[in-house]
């Protein structure tokens, strides 16, 4: 059962306090995982390790931002004080942007780097000692965008693909160590990382140019994440549409760049328009 895959194991996820964070943590504690929720507001997490588990002891939130080592480093620390041991690594925080390239204040794309990448790098470079003598799992949540680019999300798509080719390689290095390296690529799934996204200037644009109602939930999302997990998975593309983007982008570029182009195009106020 998939149950029993997670019962007692320690599990760490970043961007714990919404979206497919939370909803992973849920999931996971719900099957007894022993949960560490990682985000930059305590409140938020402390407000929302209840519907994790009920079981107090089996929950451990840490003020993290991911873009600072220190925090990192911390994270892994507070973690192994209180359980002894880390499972699984889901690096899940990450921020997004929409503007074109030639509007971009260029500290976007690097607000986007660090979050997105840096804090993936950060927190998998201290775990990584536990996650090996677990013979453990390290995930990064990454996107579709990952694996075929996205017009006016220039730092988001740029982030994504240097964590692919990051855990790519780790993989590798780790090919003999019993280490499960897990590239996550959800595709469109309902979240607030739109209404949260950069603009052009990096203030956040506020609002989603999708209907959020029709797409994946993060629910969705998490128990597929889970089942990934079980199956010690080293890619899982989630949707149909993303299948199909990534497998046209490998075989057919140039088509999937019009038809990207095109799709962004009919967007609610398309940064092409």
């Amino acid at each position: 059962m998939l149950a029993d895959t997670f019962k007692d194991k320690v599990i760490i996820i970043t961007g714990a306090s919404s979206g497919i964070g939370l909803a992973s943590a849920r999931l996971f504690g719900s099957m007894g995982a022993k949960v560490v929720m990682a985000a930059r507001s305590l409140e938020k997490l402390e407000s929302e390790a209840p519907s994790v588990s009920a079981d107090a002891e089996k929950v451990l939130c840490v003020k993290t931002d991911v873009t600072r080592e220190e925090d990192c480093r911390n994270l892994i620390e507070k973690t192994v004080e209180r359980f002894g041991r880390i499972d699984i690594l889901v690096n899940n925080a990450g921020i997004s942007m929409r503007a074109m390239f030639k509007d971009l204040d260029l500290k976007v794309i690097r607000a986007l780097m660090d979050v997105n990448f840096w804090g993936t790098v950060q927190c998998t470079k201290y775990a990584l000692p536990y996650l090996l003598a677990s013979k453990g799992s390290v995930v990064g949540v990454i996107s579709i965008a990952g694996y075929s680019a996205l017009p006016a999300r220039t730092g988001y798509s740029s982030s994504k693909y240097a964590v692919r080719g990051f855990l790519d390689t780790l993989r590798i290095e780790h090919l003999k160590d019993g280490l499960n390296v897990l590239v996550f690529a959800p595709g469109y799934t309902a979240s607030n990382v739109r209404n949260a996204a950069l603009t052009a200037d990096g203030t956040p644009q506020g609002k989603t140019p999708l209907e959020e109602g029709k797409l994946m939930s993060a629910e969705e999302c998490a128990l597929h994440l889970a089942k990934a997990l079980q199956k010690r998975r080293s890619q899982k593309i989630l949707t149909f549409l993303g299948k199909a983007t990534v497998w046209a982008h490998r075989f057919f570029p140039n088509l999937t760049d019009r038809l990207t182009y095109g799709y962004i195009a009919r967007e609610a106020d398309s940064p092409f328009k």
